[in-house]
């Protein structure tokens, strides 16, 4: 069963109810005077753009709270959906029951992960061992064992469904830390099919989802430096400890200070005879 991910519906005019969301906090006008400029047409779609650009630079969150997505999400494991829930602020979930589902077909369909495939002789353990969990667990069904007993033999590898509501804040911490390497790699894979579904339908803010090190982000990894050195992106990422060990010089007043002629140059070019 592929992993499969649907962006259903988000909040209408997301652009303006930011521009909206943040304008009342940065003006003396009332939020009914701010959407009868919106209403109107005397703010133009291109400075609520610009507007909302700098805004998002500016690290102030909470007006993205109110906007909203909707995602319907399937195929994923069990493993993956236990990591998932653990997100719980600014974030809604309605999952597939296994106590008013029964896995009824020949096969119970399961998620198989790529190191079980590449690993030699392991595909035919892994298969054989969920051969026999569907024998288990159908039998069990036949017996007459209640299907929300019956699921304690299912597996981590039992695929689920999801629909979810998330506003953007919360997206945005999300993509921080599933879109990193160190992530495992099937939430990494969603969330990375969540972004571009975002990202196709609102470009303006859907360029903000990155992992934490994005230059969109806190621009600089803070995992262990191994981590970093194995990153994909390592190598155009600064990691912290480069970060701190230039500050360090600096306090140490290890650092070229800048002279008299280092000045100059700055203050006068352009001026130049």
């Amino acid at each position: 069963m592929p992993l499969e991910v649907t962006l259903i519906d988000y909040a209408r005019d997301p652009l303006t109810k930011l521009y909206g969301a943040y304008r009342t906090c940065y003006t003396p006008k009332t939020p009914g005077e701010v959407w009868a400029e919106i209403g109107d047409g005397r703010i133009a779609p291109a400075t609520i753009r610009d507007f909302i650009q700098e805004r998002l630079k500016s690290g102030h969150a909470s007006p993205l709270e109110q906007v909203v997505f909707w995602f319907g999400i399937s195929g994923v494991s069990r493993s993956l959906s236990h990591q998932f829930v653990r997100h719980r602020i600014g974030i809604s979930f309605e999952q597939q029951s296994q106590r008013y589902v029964k896995y009824k077909e020949e096969r119970l369909d399961y998620v198989t992960p790529k190191t079980w495939e590449k690993t030699p002789g392991m595909r035919a353990e892994y298969d054989r061992l969920m051969a026999e969990i569907t024998r288990v667990y159908q039998l069990a069904l036949e017996k007459g064992i209640p299907a929300e007993d019956a699921r304690f033999v299912l597996p981590n590898a039992t695929p689920t469904n999801f629909q979810v509501m998330v506003n953007f804040a919360e997206l945005l911490h999300i993509a921080d830390l599933r879109l990193c390497w160190r992530a495992q790699w099937e939430i990494r894979h969603m969330v990375a099919l969540m972004r571009r579904e975002i990202v196709k339908a609102v470009p303006e803010i859907g360029g903000y989802l990155q992992p934490k090190c994005g230059d969109k982000r806190m621009g600089y990894c803070d995992e262990p430096v191994r981590e970093w050195e194995q990153c994909p992106i390592g190598k155009v990422r600064p990691h912290k400890e480069q970060i701190f060990e230039l500050f360090r010089q600096y306090k140490a007043g290890n650092l070229v200070p800048l002279g008299e002629e280092d000045l100059r140059k700055v203050e006068d070019a352009g001026n130049e005879e």
